[in-house]
Order: structure tokens, then C-alpha cells, then sequence
């Protein structure tokens, strides 16, 4: 075992596990080769009367006197990262913003201050990475910005402090945590150490002022935020923008949110002009859908409370290699191979020797098992190269033994492809009775794979 070396410690990358000695295997995370040296940060604790940001000292409140008032929450002017963030943002939280390079974090973020400053709320907008010019290059895109919105390129913690408690903004938004340097610590930035001391040195200032900060942070190549595990913890709200970047839309999901639901999602275009809103993501996910094309199939998958058509396509050919080539694209890989082995034994289809792809349209990526139904139709469609009716909609849960289970929410999915002009849902049975509670549309209940086959052929 190494022995410890004075004035150095070690972190874990991944959960931000602290240690004098390096070892192989994170205690904490279990992940082994996680373990970066960096200078420990002397800290020092002063005796005396403790005082908060704000100046006064803390003192207990019981919790039935505190009261929440709709006005605790700002909105954001973009009804679409309101919906994410569970209705707009909350005086005193800290967002976390991820994503990859280019995607459009920062466009979002000061479109997002753009919107506040019109409302008549004071932003300052902090930035690491770009300069003055760079940012007002890209702000006469957006639009006019009046002087509520100031800017302030700095990397220095203590000096970014300082402006905010003489300006005293409601709204801070820090472009990029990577780049934020904090004079007690001795590493470099965008370590952990910096990152996890600068959080926390941002965290006081939020929840001592009662301001809402948005922190921007760059992702690893596995997608995750980069820096300590434990950055993720900290903050209130972690925000990850999804999409190709070389590609129009972009998805904007919640994948921790103490003020609101992780389910919802919300669509933007990327424009010349900006990140515009897709209030209606499920025409733009069936836009170019071919007609009279075997393997296709439009699903319906639940994004929290909102319903999302998408389409499916599969593409089953025979295979000219030994061992046959199968592909997912947005959806999980071992379920398709799942879903194809019940096929193989529950229906008597032969695609051992077949090379199969999937994919869903628009970029998107779901692990929702109501799409196992529309799945295996697609791959069904595809192999006996039949086309499906082009007005139907399917989703359902499929088991190991063929079965069609059930799904939340069957009458709102069946409510939206009614809406948008679809004439056939095929349901489990058992939602079958809720789902035709919706006039306009014909609902077919199927309670297995077979006869689900056996209706769509």
C-alpha cells in the first residue's frame, strides 16, 4: 500500500471520495483507477459568533411558519425550460447545466437572461470562456438587452463574489464551473478540488442571499458532468442538454430536480436567432415519415405528464456474416435483442441468422418499456416486408412470455394520437377499457404478441 504523502490527497473523480493515500479502489464508489493527487486545501475555522452572507446570525424557525408563496418562483419567459425546471425557478436554488460542446448551453442560458432582464429582473451573466465582445456578438442574435442584464468576465471566485453582493442580482448564471478559480485552493482550475470548493463557496451565496445561480459544466466523453460526482449532489437542479449538435433539435431533460418532477422534458430548435421552442414535439418527431414503408411504426412514450408520438423504424435483412449484426439507435440495445429472442420463441419467427436495426426518429433517446409493442411490430413489419396501416399507434409493455402488459397513462396516449389525426390505437387489454373513453379513435386490444401479429397482418 502507498503510504500518504503530507500536504497531498487524494479524490475520487467520480464521487469525490477524499483520502491521504492513493488506492486502487474508490472506497466510497467502488470504481477502481478513480483516484487523482492533488495540494489539500488548508482550511481554517474561526471561533467566535457565527454570521451568515446576509449579515445577521442564523437562528432556528420552526417549519410550520414558513410559508411558500407562488412569487418564489421566477419565470423564465421559455415555457418549455419552465416546464422542466417544474414552473420556473426557485429564489435561492442552484441549477446545474451539462452538455455537450456546442450544443447550446450557453444560447440557452442567455436567452433565459434576456427574458428575466425584459421582465424587469436583474441578471448578471459571469463568463470564463469568452470575452465581452464574444458575448455581445452573440446577444445581438437573441435580441435587445437592456441594463438590467450586466456581464462580467472574470475566473476569480473572490472577485465574482464581490460583484455579485454590490450588484445583488436575482439571477447569477456562471459560464462554465470549469473555469471558476478559488484562491484557497492551490490545484488548478477545473480540478476537483476547485470545482467541488467553488460549488460550495456558490452554494453559500445562494442559499445566504436568496440568489438563484445556474452553473454551466462540460461533460466527459461517457456524458456525465466532468469534475467530482459529489458536484451533482450539491446543486438543487441538474439540467443535461441533449441532441446532435450538427443536427436542428435539442432536448432538454431533468434528471434531478428538488423543486419538481425528473420526467418531463423539454424540445428546442436551434435557429439562427436562437434556441426556439417546440411546443408540440410530436409533429416535429413524425415530420418526413415515409408512407407505405414496411418496418415503421409510431409509438407513444410518456415524457412526465406530456404524451410523445414518435416513430420506430426497423430494418431486418438477412445476414451475409456468420454471426448476425443487430444496432439500436435511442433505445436500449439489450431489449431489442430481448424483445427479438420472444419473437423467435413465442411467434416461431427465424431471425437467428438475420441482421436487425432499430431506430427512433428525431435524435431522441427513450428506455421506456411501452415502446416493447412498437417494437416488435416495426421488427415484424420489416421482416415479412408487409407496411402496417399508416393511421395506427401501438405501445405496451412486452414480457418474457410473450405477454402485452400494461401501461400509465393509456388514455392520455390514446387522447394525443387521436389528436393528431391517428384512427387505430392497439393497447394491452387491460387498458383497453380506459383508452375507449377517447371518441374519434378505434381502439384493439391485444393481450400477446401473437395477437398482436395476427391483427396488424
Amino acid at each position: 500500500m502507498a503510504k500518504a504523502k503530507s500536504g497531498v490527497v487524494f479524490f475520487c473523480q467520480n464521487c469525490g471520495y477524499e483520502t491521504p493515500k492513493w488506492m486502487g479502489q474508490c472506497p466510497g464508489c467502488k470504481e477502481w483507477n478513480t483516484m487523482v493527487e492533488e495540494p489539500s486545501a488548508g482550511r481554517t475555522v474561526k471561533a467566535g459568533v457565527g454570521i451568515s452572507l446576509s449579515g445577521t446570525r442564523p437562528k432556528p424557525e420552526a417549519l410550520a411558519r414558513v410559508s411558500v408563496r407562488e412569487e418564489d418562483r421566477i419565470g423564465t419567459g421559455m415555457e418549455e425550460l419552465d416546464r422542466v425546471l417544474g414552473g420556473g425557478i426557485v429564489q435561492g436554488s442552484m441549477t446545474l447545466v451539462g452538455g455537450d460542446p456546442g450544443i447550446g448551453k450557453s444560447t440557452l442560458l442567455l436567452q433565459v437572461c434576456h427574458h428575466l432582464a425584459a421582465a424587469g429582473h436583474s441578471v448578471l451573466y459571469v463568463s470564463g470562456e469568452e470575452s465581452k465582445v464574444q458575448i455581445k456578438m452573440r446577444a445581438d442574435r437573441i435580441g435587445t438587452f437592456d441594463e438590467r442584464m450586466l456581464i462580467l468576465c472574470e475566473t476569480d471566485l473572490g472577485a465574482i463574489e464581490g460583484a455579485i453582493r454590490d450588484s445583488n442580482p436575482e439571477v447569477v448564471v456562471i459560464d462554465s464551473i470549469q473555469t471558476m478559480y478559488n484562491d484557497s485552493v492551490s490545484s488548478a482550475p477545473g480540478s476537483v478540488s476547485q470545482v467541488r470548493e467553488s460549488t460550495g463557496v456558490l452554494m453559500q451565496i445562494a442559499k445566504g442571499l436568496g440568489i438563484s445561480v445556474f452553473i454551466v459544466g462540460h461533460v466527459t466523453k461517457e456524458g456525465t458532468v466532468a469534475g467530482p460526482r459529489v458536484l451533482e449532489h450539491m446543486v438543487d437542479t441538474v439540467l443535461y442538454f441533449e441532441g446532435d449538435r450538427h443536427a436542428s433539435y435539442r432536448i432538454l431533460r431533468g434528471v434531478k430536480n428538488r423543486f419538481g418532477s425528473t420526467d418531463e422534458i423539454g424540445v428546442f430548435e436551434m435557429r439562427e436567432e436562437g434556441l426556439m421552442q417546440v411546443p408540440n414535439p410530436s409533429e416535429f418527431m413524425l415530420e418526413g415519415r415515409p408512407e407505405k414503408a414496411s418496418g415503421s411504426v409510431v409509438a407513444c412514450s410518456m415524457e412526465g405528464t406530456r404524451p410523445l408520438l414518435l416513430e420506430i423504424q426497423s430494418l431486418v435483412t438477412r445476414s451475409n456474416f456468420g454471426i448476425p449484426r443487430r444496432q439500436a439507435n435511442g433505445t436500449d440495445f439489450n431489449r431489442v435483442n430481448l424483445l427479438m429472442a420472444v419473437l423467435e420463441k413465442r411467434c416461431g419467427m427465424h431471425l437467428g441468422d438475420c441482421d436487425a436495426y432499430v431506430n427512433l426518429t428525431g435524435g431522441i433517446s427513450l428506455r421506456e418499456p411501452a415502446l416493447d409493442l412498437a417494437i416488435v411490430l416495426a421488427v415484424l413489419s420489416s421482416f415479412k416486408n408487409a407496411p402496417l396501416d399508416p393511421g395506427m399507434v401501438a405501445f405496451g409493455e412486452v414480457g418474457l412470455s410473450g405477454e402485452v402488459r400494461s401501461v400509465s397513462m393509456a388514455r392520455a396516449r390514446a387522447a394525443e394520437a387521436q389528436r393528431l389525426g391517428f384512427s387505430t390505437c392497439v393497447v394491452p387489454t387491460s387498458c383497453a377499457e380506459e383508452c375507449r373513453k377517447v371518441k374519434g379513435i378505434r381502439i384493439l386490444a391485444v393481450s400477446n404478441v401473437q395477437e398482436a401479429l395476427d391483427l396488424a397482418f
